[in-house]
Parts: C-alpha cells; structure tokens; sequence
C-alpha cells in the first residue's frame, strides 16, 4: 500500500492503480489479521468488493468523490447498517443496526468502503481490548502484549497493515492509547466537534470520535472528510508547554529519555517553555473516575435491568455496573465541580502556549493479563496508569494527538508523544503534528509488524 491515503487517492485518479485491488489487498490482510491478532470483529468482504466495483466506474467516468475506494475500518463501537455490531459485548452478539452511525454516513458518502469492524474493550470501558467472550487482541509488535484500548482492535490494526486509517472513540484515551503503544496516530478532536450520533455512549459528558492513521497525513484526510478541514496557515514561532517535573505523574525512565530527547529535537525549531501550576492530574483523573461511573451507570440500567447484565456481560463490566449502582448524584456532582476547577486551572496553564507535549503514556506496552503497573515510587491500576497523562484532556474536551516518538520504541516497542492545543484549534494542531513528525523522523510505514 502507498505511503499516504493522499498518494493512494492520487494512484485511482492517475489509473495507476483501482480501488477494487487495494480493497481485495485490505480484505486479505484484514483476514490474516483477524486470526493472527484478533484486531478484527466483523469483516464485510462480499459488500466491500461490491463497493470497490462502483468505485472503479466513478473514476472511470471521473465523478471519484474525496476518499473513493479508501479502504477504512471503524471501531465495533460504531452502528454500520446490515453489518453486526456488537459494541465488544456477547449481550449484543446477534445485533445488527438498521442504519449508519453519524460517520459512518459520512465516510461512505465521501466514497470509503468499510472493510470491517475492529475490536474493542466491551462497550469501550477498559484500556487493555481483553475479551472473556471474544479473546484478547493482540499487539502487533510482540504478541505477549497489549495494544491498548479500547480502541486497541483499529490501532493493531493499522499498525499490522490491515488499513491505513479508521475511526475510533476515546472517552479517556481510547484512541490515543492504543495508538502509542501500537505506533501509530491517534486523533481526538475538541468535544462535540465529530458527532456521537449511532456510537455506543460509555460517558456522554466525555465521550469523542476520533480518527487513527498510520501517519498524520493519513489522519488529516480522513478529518477533512469529515468537517476538520487542513489549516495551512501557522503561528511563527510556535510555543510549547512541557509539564514541570512532579511527582503526581508517573512515568518510567526508558519513556522520560526519549521525551526528553523528542524535546530536545523539537526546541531547535520552537520556543519551549515549562509550565507551571498545572492541576492536579491524579485528582483530575479521579474526578474523571467518578463521572464516567455514574453516567455509564446511567447508559446501562436505562438499557437492562440488573439481572439481565449479570447473566449477559462480561465480568469486568458488570462488576464496574455494581459500583456504578451504589454511586450517589452527592458523588457525580462533586466529580464534576472537581472537573471544572481541574479544567479552569488546565486552562489557565495554557493560556500562553500553543500547543502542550507530554507523553501519551508512562510506559510501553505492558504485558498481556497485567492489572496493576508499578513504577518507581508510583503504584495504581493498569487503567490509572495509561489513562493518567491522556483523561485530563477528555475532561477539559481539547483536542490531542499521540504520534509515535523518535527514537520510537522502548524495549523494542512505541511509544507515543502527545500533543494537545486549546479547544476549537484542531486545524492548528493537525497541522503542527504534521510538522513534528517530519522534525522527529518518523517513518509511519516502516513499523508494521505480522
């Protein structure tokens, strides 16, 4: 497959090659890693073939419309009509929308054909894409690991070269996650920016679509189709915020060098500032802790009554669904006047810069079945640990991105930079990961692993 989805795009419109070999070529691999990995749910062979037919005549007759015959995969979170959606649960096993989620529409419209449906942690409560029912997706780049979650099934996806791009969702990281342990781009826009609309709500004060690529420009195509348009234009020079060192934060020593060493490399083309009285990250994760409880709480019970949820869910979710049940609106509420103390100080530390970089992670991928991550003097859940630097950003509802990090591995696995601007400036951001990415060296392609 080309570098980008622009040359693949610019490959159809010179006949240099039809969208119908490319779809075949992404089912193939699709297949292989649906066995192999576990990343695929759902694969739509027969109606992606069909699908690519049409595309080959629309070039032909030069009426291709902006991601014609792009083969993409879409979170099994997403309602795709006539195609089972199972939200990662065995209670919707025999589920099987009548019609498109919001983007879904919207990315077929543009002419991108949905190859398949990728796993996810069930209803999208959890980081590692672990399945009782279904079976553990694995990483790519060393089967024994996770590839986060809980849009780890696209991420391994992407990252085994299945496909180039797709769409995920992140409430607390889902999509940012996956993307640096599995070494690819993860997306999430400002909230509300890309709509929800047919997509499994987990916590709908804090859930967003985002898009995953093997590389930026990868992703910025797909947000084009979808309303995010490229912003060309740039603020000379650019000014980053780094996290002044704290111990609220963990972060492992291999992960802190390579940051470091991305600073570094990134100071010689733009201003670079420490930035002082952050809030709290863990009180801000707890905070986050809290309300997706009571609002997942509140999506379930109002679907299934008790009984229902013990006999059909799986373990982790229905035990979470226990908690949820003896939370009090006295507790939601406090969780959400922490949120907007947390987010009036976040945004107070990011009135002077740009753009904020910090790690999308404290560590690479951690072993299959690992529940709690140690490191340093920091001890907590394998949850806590990957969501801690990425959650904040859901509260507050700023877009961010994770691209891979140069040097990009730790053990020989990624690792993921994140990158976060102030809310509405998803253009600029896109724009100035671009811009990293070239400065950091990262070859998206070169790192896919079967």
């Amino acid at each position: 497959m080309p570098h980008s989805l622009a040359e693949l795009l610019a490959d159809y419109a010179a006949g240099r090659r039809l969208p119908s070999d490319a779809i075949e070529a992404a089912i193939v691999t699709a297949q292989e890693c649906r066995t192999g990995i576990r990343a695929f749910a759902e694969i739509d062979g027969r109606r992606a073939r069909l699908s690519a037919a049409v595309s080959d005549s629309r070039y032909r007759d030069l009426t291709a419309r902006a991601l014609e015959g792009i083969p993409i995969g879409v979170k099994d979170l997403f309602d795709t009509a006539g195609l089972a959606t199972r939200y990662g649960s065995p209670a919707y096993s025999e589920n099987v929308p009548a019609s498109d989620a919001e983007m879904v529409r919207i990315l077929k419209e543009n002419g991108a054909i949905i190859v398949g449906k990728t796993t996810t942690h069930e209803f999208a409560w959890g980081v590692t894409t672990a399945s009782e029912h279904f079976g553990d997706t694995l990483n790519p780049w060393d089967h024994n690991r996770i590839p986060g979650g809980s849009s780890g099934g696209m991420a391994a996806a992407i990252a085994y070269g299945a496909v180039s791009a797709g769409l995920g969702t992140d409430t607390g990281g889902s999509v940012r996650i996956p993307a640096a342990l599995c070494g690819v781009v993860g997306f999430k826009p400002t909230y509300g920016v890309l709509s929800t609309e047919g997509v499994f709500p987990l916590a709908p004060s804090l859930d967003h679509v985002g898009v995953l690529g093997r590389s930026v420009s990868d992703v910025r195509v797909v947000a084009a189709a979808l309303g995010i348009k490229s912003n060309s234009s740039r603020n000379s020079p650019w000014r980053l915020g780094i996290l002044d060192k704290t111990d609220d934060l963990p972060i492992s020593p291999d992960v802190q060098r390579s940051f470091e060493l991305a600073v570094s490399i990134l100071g010689s083309h733009y201003k670079v500032v420490e930035t002082n009285y952050v809030p709290s990250f863990r009180r801000g994760f707890e905070a986050f802790a809290g309300i997706v409880l009571a609002e997942g709480g509140i999506v379930h019970f109002s679907r299934h009554d008790r009984r229902y949820i013990q006999a059909t869910y799986g373990a982790e979710t229905a035990s979470r669904l226990a908690l949820a049940e003896r939370t009090t609106i006295g507790a939601y509420a406090e969780s959400q006047q922490t949120r907007r103390e947390f987010v009036h100080q976040l945004e107070s530390a990011m009135s002077n810069l740009d753009f904020l970089l910090l790690p999308t992670c404290p560590c690479a991928a951690p072993p299959l079945g690992t529940d709690r991550i140690t490191i340093g003097s920091w001890s907590g859940s394998i949850r806590e640990a990957l969501m801690m630097y990425t959650a904040p950003f859901n509260l507050a509802g700023m877009p961010a991105i994770s691209l891979p990090m140069s040097p990009a591995e730790v053990d020989g696995m990624p690792i993921g930079l994140q990158i976060v601007a102030g809310r509405g400036r998803d253009e600029a951001l896109l724009a100035f990961a671009a811009e990293v990415e070239a400065r950091l060296g990262v070859r998206p392609n070169g790192n896919e692993r079967k």
